[in-house]
């Protein structure tokens, strides 16, 4: 079957944007973007792209989810041990991307990561599902297994070995990124979409009507 991807098109034109619109402070903003996300019960409003660049200079980017906006900063948590952990290692900037179709928006954020105390991340941690927190043990991310049963096997030696109790691995805990660049994108008709970009400038926040 042959698909025309060129001829797929969809206008936009439930929402307009302009700097006027947007608060002082982009965190703000998007924390007010989320909440209407939420309340849309638009799908996963908390998934975010999580671009990152290895010490090579190869980006790679990746679907997780974003689990706290904390003292102006976003949350996320992973395998330190992981291809993203080794390359947040390595070049500690890195570029995540929400997108919530349902409201015809997009957010991009730019910025330094730096991993969150480790009491932040035992406290995430201790929230997670039992199950979640085998995982993170049995789980040696990103490296090569030779099936599914090899992670099957490691969960249940794990979960004998912590039958209640489940202590955060140490190759395991959070990130936390804290922004320079924020652009909020509102779709248009004709493509004439809105773009509202906040630079951060010794200390405050600029913005700045982008071209579509």
């Amino acid at each position: 079957m042959t698909l025309d991807l060129a001829a797929i098109r969809q206008d936009y034109a439930k929402h307009e944007l302009s700097p006027d619109d947007c608060l002082a402070d982009p965190v703000a903003q998007f924390e007010l973007w989320l909440k209407e996300a939420i309340t849309a019960q638009v799908n996963e409003p908390t998934a975010m792209n999580l671009a990152t660049v290895d010490a090579d200079g190869r980006p790679s980017a990746r679907i997780v989810l974003l689990k706290g906006v904390e003292d102006g900063r976003f949350v996320f948590f992973t395998n330190y041990e992981s291809r993203k952990g080794g390359a947040i290692a390595a070049h500690p900037f890195v570029a995540l991307t929400f997108f919530w179709p349902e409201l015809e928006r997009q957010v991009r954020v730019e910025g330094r990561v730096e991993r969150l105390a480790e009491a932040a991340s035992d406290a995430y941690f201790d929230s997670r599902p039992y199950g979640s927190r085998i995982g993170a043990w049995a789980s040696e991310q990103s490296r090569e297994i030779a099936g599914k049963a090899e992670i099957v096997k490691r969960a249940a030696l794990f979960g004998a070995r912590h039958p209640l109790k489940v202590p955060r691995p140490p190759h395991w805990g959070g990130f936390a990124v804290t922004p320079d660049r924020v652009e909020f994108w509102q779709g248009r008709p004709s493509r004439l979409h809105d773009r509202v970009q906040y630079r951060r400038d010794d200390g405050t926040w600029r913005k700045a009507i982008l071209a579509p």
